[in-house]
């Protein structure tokens, strides 16, 4: 391959945010205003925006995805003692802010392939204390929100969905972050629509949405100014923050069409991998969008990943091995079996994808993978 393909290979980065529209415009005008902090026009605009794009009625910009998940928890009611059921599989977030609250993150098993929750756990885990589920859609592939819901429903606990990665996903047409209770987003400058840092919570609730926006702003009596009737929280988005979010709104069409002609490009070269990395099987009526491209490997394991992705390192393709599941990580430790979780993320690897990745960089990249299995 040589030295001038491997620098060239060196210049691709794992993921990369899209600035090619009003950014810098919008970015601009918060700096001649001097609206820069968390008041000012974009901040509006931006989550009118964005609950179009979710499907929801309301959305409360806040300032990272993480945030967006424990206040959306606070205002569901999550305390201490309080269950939350969790997929094992996950960003580690969604375990922290369950810890946030006092509560207590209870680990599911996932699905095969898309490594999302099992709804056929949740009746297995389910106790007198269980406050509600956090359905996660993993990598941009949406859960089971259906079944997950009508548990919920059944059984009147809340379920909040993490879509932080899955920005425009879809279930029989119908965006994610719509299905459950509330929902939230991240904005983190490696998702599809990035505001640097960011994140917010959706919802079709307007009582929620208020609690949110309450919680969001240190808890200040909204008609009341520098009145404060409860302990809040400085989660709040700032208008510079907003407006490179709205540039990304306007623009989302044309980031995804491209996100998706490079992930059609990545699924016909590893098919030329055959039976060296196992397929995902998206189940009908789910419509995933791609964030980072996932491949599993069919057999070796950790072992075997780690080595692929050390290679892969070597060449100056970036990669990532997918998330560890929460069960193996010291904070949130469980001894049970999880046997879908531990075989398939023992052999996940994530590989670049974003829109400035070209077809060139990406059959590269599936060459060198190629080149690190053999």
């Amino acid at each position: 391959m040589g030295i001038e393909t491997t620098a060239l290979l060196q210049d691709i980065a794992l993921a990369q945010p899209d600035l090619g529209g009003n950014e810098l415009k919008y970015v601009t005008e918060c700096m001649e205003t001097g609206w820069i902090s968390s008041i000012g026009r974009f901040i509006p605009e931006f989550e009118a925006s964005f609950a179009q794009l979710a499907g929801t009625t309301h959305a409360v910009a806040t300032n990272n995805g993480t945030t967006a998940l424990h206040v959306a928890l606070v205002a569901l009611g999550v305390g201490p003692g309080d269950e939350v059921i969790i997929p094992t599989v996950t960003y580690v977030a969604t375990a922290n802010a369950v810890r946030y609250c006092g509560a207590i993150p209870v680990l599911a098993d996932v699905l095969p392939g898309t490594l999302n929750i099992d709804p056929e756990e949740l009746q297995r885990l389910v106790t007198p204390r269980t406050k509600g589920v956090i359905s996660v859609h993993l990598y941009g592939v949406p859960a089971d929100v259906t079944s997950v819901g009508d548990f919920c429903r059944a059984r009147e606990l809340f379920h909040l969905e993490d879509a932080a990665e899955a920005h425009g996903a879809t279930v029989d047409g119908t965006p994610v972050g719509s299905f459950g209770d509330a929902a939230i987003f991240s904005f983190f400058g490696n998702k599809i629509v990035t505001t640097g840092e960011g994140g917010a919570v959706v919802t079709n609730s307007a009582a929620l949405a208020k609690r949110v926006r309450l919680l969001r702003g240190q808890g200040m009596d909204p008609d009341r100014r520098y009145w404060f009737p409860e302990i809040g929280y400085n989660y709040r988005m700032t208008n510079i923050q907003a407006a490179i979010g709205l540039a990304q709104l306007e623009r989302f069409d044309q980031i995804m069409s491209a996100r998706i002609d490079t992930a059609r490009h990545y699924e016909l070269r590893l098919a030329e991998l055959g039976a060296e990395i196992e397929r995902i099987e998206i189940p009908a009526g789910v419509n995933p969008v791609p964030w980072l491209q996932n491949v599993y490997l069919a057999d070796g394991g950790a072992v075997r990943r780690d080595a692929v992705v050390e290679r892969l390192s070597s060449r100056g393709v970036p990669s990532r091995p997918v998330f560890y599941p929460m069960h193996v990580l010291p904070a949130f430790v469980d001894s049970r079996p999880f046997p879908v979780a531990d075989d398939w993320t023992a052999r996940g690897i994530s590989l670049p994808l974003h829109t400035a990745l070209t077809v060139d960089a990406v059959d590269r990249v599936c060459d060198e993978l190629a080149a690190a299995m053999a």
